[in-house]
């Protein structure tokens, strides 16, 4: 379990990815060489990583959501395999190993990464069903954390590492240059990278990266995400929901779900279940009573399919050369 200062450095990360050890620590009330002693621990122990990712809106890159059937003995295999391709996230074993969860990114809505959703997958044996939802509108998720990491820091220390909104005004979709996808390609290995670190990637110097990193987090273009294995926050039991809701009354049961503090993901999809949930909770009889008592309540939702998170292969960014290796199991949301 991750204690309060633990708590205080993830939910510092949140609100600022890159935020210097030294004012992470003057907001804690620690040294720097305690934040980042925690920090080198929680990253070796408890997979704390964060990673720059772009926000969809902005930049017009359509997700896929890839389920897949398998038989049980192909189910590690290919989920480990479709965890090291560079163009999923959130690769995920489900329904007692016989399901994969991924989220497949292709560069705009008329290119749904052809090579995995139309020619790979269905030349792979071991796969029984294969099914893809664009993702349409995210309601919870992305920029916006799971609320379970967010409750340590008062309202005085948020404010002390909170940097400027994105402007209002600068909602319209931009076009990543390839010298862009190259800097968030390797903020996705890590987002808290250095200025010479990304000037060696990139093939800029720092200057310009320290300049084009300021102005794409300005826009609202990127935005950095913090992976932590959330059993530190006392999750045992984790879901996918996959509900059938009608049009007419989408908006407000999502809404309705994005309120609610045990689920880390809301997001409208096409098929036919149209709203896609994560449930993060203590434990199974947790689970139950959320099931029951709160979406249990919300008569617009017609049909609900509830499967069990096994494993987390991938989250949000990059796999590390170790995370990359068959034998490794991630435990995050």
């Amino acid at each position: 379990m991750l204690d309060e200062l633990d708590r205080g450095l993830v939910h510092a990360l949140h609100i600022d990815g890159r935020a210097p050890f030294s004012r992470i620590a003057d907001v804690l009330g620690v040294s720097t060489q305690t934040v980042t002693r925690r920090y080198r621990r929680l990253r070796a122990e408890a997979g704390l990583r964060v990673v720059g990712l772009p926000e969809q809106d902005r930049t017009g890159q359509a997700q896929w959501v890839v389920r897949l059937t398998t038989t049980p003995t192909a189910s590690q295999a290919l989920g480990h395999a479709l965890a090291r391709r560079p163009d999923t996230s959130w690769v995920k074993l489900a329904s007692g190993g016989t399901e994969i969860f991924a989220i497949v990114h292709a560069e705009d809505d008329s290119r749904p990464s052809r090579s995995l959703l139309l020619h790979d997958i269905p030349r792979t044996s071991g796969i029984t069903a294969v099914s893809a939802h664009l993702l349409l509108h995210t309601y919870l998720g992305g920029p916006t954390a799971w609320r379970g990491r967010l409750r340590t820091l008062s309202d005085e220390q948020r404010q002390a590492l909170a940097g400027p909104a994105p402007s209002p005004d600068s909602r319209d979709q931009v076009s990543l240059t390839d010298g862009d996808r190259v800097l968030v390609d390797a903020l996705r290995h890590d987002g808290r990278a250095g200025y010479a670190e990304l000037a060696a990637a990139t093939g800029w110097s720092p200057a310009t990266v320290a300049r084009r990193l300021a102005d794409l987090r300005a826009s609202g273009t990127i935005f950095f995400d913090v992976e932590v294995d959330v059993a530190g926050y006392g999750v045992t039991a984790q879901a996918l929901l996959w509900m059938a809701v009608a049009p007419a009354h989408l908006d407000q049961v999502a809404a309705t779900l994005a309120t609610h503090d045990e689920l880390a993901v809301v997001a409208a999809t096409t098929g036919a279940t149209n709203l896609l949930a994560h449930a993060l909770c203590a434990g199974p009889a947790d689970l139950h009573r959320y099931l029951t008592r709160r979406l249990g309540t919300l008569d617009q939702i017609r049909t609900l399919e509830t499967a069990p998170v096994l494993h987390t292969l991938k989250a949000a960014g990059h796999l590390t050369p170790v995370a990359a290796r068959p034998g490794f199991r991630a435990a995050r949301t």
